[in-house]
C-alpha cells in the first residue's frame, strides 16, 4: 500500500494514478485524519481494487504534514558512530526535531549558514498509538515507511558544551519525507544518498544497530506514541562534516535520497 499526500488530500497510489481516498472510502480527506484513523483505513485500503486517475507528481507533500512528535537516533549504523569518533552506543541516542521542520520530497530549502549537512534517513511512521509497546508488538503499531533526510546545520548544532541537536536541525525544511507511505518494506533494502551525481552514502538498513521494532519499543518506554508520529532511524556513513575536508551544501546542490521499495526525494537550496 502506497499513502500520498496529493495537494494536502490523502490518496492512494497506483502506479501513476491517484485514488482519491475520502471520495472512494469516506477517510480523510486530510491525511492526518487518515492515520487518526488508521486500523480502519488500512483495512479498507488492503481491500481497494486498484483504480484512479493520473496526478501531477509535483503536487505530492509531506506523508505526514504535520506530525505531533518527530523523534530522531544519533550514530545508528556503526559505520558512521566511527567516522564521529564514537563506540557503536549500548542504547538509542535520541534527540527531536520539532514538526515544524517537515518538508516535501521535492523542495527548495533556505540554506541559513554555510554548514548545513547531509543525513539520508529511514522514517518510520506510527500508524496506531500505544505507551510501553513491546518490541515483539512493535510492527503492527507501524503505518509504514518512507525515505527522510535530517539536515543539519552543524555551526549551531556545535554551539554550547556540550553541544545541542534539536535546534540545528529544525530550520525550515530540514525535515524533508516522502514520496510516499509504503506499508511494507525489505529488512535489506538499501538507502542511499546522491549529491549531483556522487553518491556519498550507501548502505542497508539491516546495518542499523537499532532496528524499527526496538525503536518503537524504546521509545514508547517513556513517551506514550501518537498516530502520525516520525521515528528518523539514524544514517549511515558519508555525512559531509566528517570529510577531509569537510563538505558542506551549497545553493549549487542537489540532494537525492534513496530507499529501495520507497522511492526518492530530491531536495535543492537557495
Amino acid at each position: 500500500m502506497r499513502l500520498a499526500n496529493l495537494d494536502g488530500r490523502a490518496a492512494l497510489i497506483f502506479g501513476d494514478r491517484a485514488l482519491d481516498v475520502f471520495e472512494a472510502g469516506g477517510f480523510g480527506p486530510d491525511p492526518m485524519d487518515v492515520l487518526a484513523d488508521w486500523p480502519a483505513f488500512s483495512a479498507w485500503a488492503r481491500s481497494v481494487t486498484p483504480a484512479g486517475s493520473p496526478y501531477d507528481p509535483a503536487l505530492v507533500g509531506p506523508p505526514v504534514p504535520r506530525p505531533r512528535q518527530v523523534f530522531a537516533v544519533a550514530l545508528n549504523y556503526p559505520p558512521h558512530a566511527a567516522e564521529a569518533g564514537y563506540e557503536p552506543p549500548a542504547d538509542p541516542l535520541v534527540f527531536t526535531k520539532f514538526p515544524t521542520c517537515i518538508a516535501g520530497p521535492d523542495e527548495t530549502v533556505e540554506l541559513p549558514g554555510d554548514r548545513v549537512d547531509w543525513e539520508a534517513e529511514l522514517v518510520a511512521v506510527i500508524g496506531r498509538g500505544g505507551h510501553r509497546i513491546r518490541s515483539e508488538q512493535a510492527l503492527s503499531h507501524v503505518a509504514g515507511y518512507t525515505v527522510g533526510q535530517d539536515l543539519s546545520e552543524r555551526r549551531v548544532q556545535a554551539l554550547g558544551k556540550p553541544p545541542q541537536f534539536s535546534l540545528a536541525k529544525s530550520f525550515p525544511g530540514f525535515g524533508p519525507t516522502g514520496p510516499h507511505l509504503v506499508s511494507e518494506l525489505a529488512a535489506d533494502a538499501e538507502i542511499s544518498c546522491l549529491l549531483g551525481d556522487e553518491v556519498v552514502q550507501k548502505a542497508s538498513i539491516a546495518d542499523m544497530i537499532f532496528g524499527v521494532p526496538e525503536l518503537v519499543a524504546r521509545l514508547s518506554a517513556v513517551c506514550p506514541l501518537l498516530p502520525g508520529d516520525l521515528i528518523f532511524t539514524g544514517t549511515p556513513a558519508g555525512v559531509g562534516n566528517r570529510r577531509t575536508p569537510p563538505r558542506y551544501l551549497t545553493a549549487d546542490d542537489v540532494l537525492t535520497t534513496r530507499i529501495d521499495g520507497l522511492g526518492e526525494l530530491r531536495t535543492r537550496f537557495r
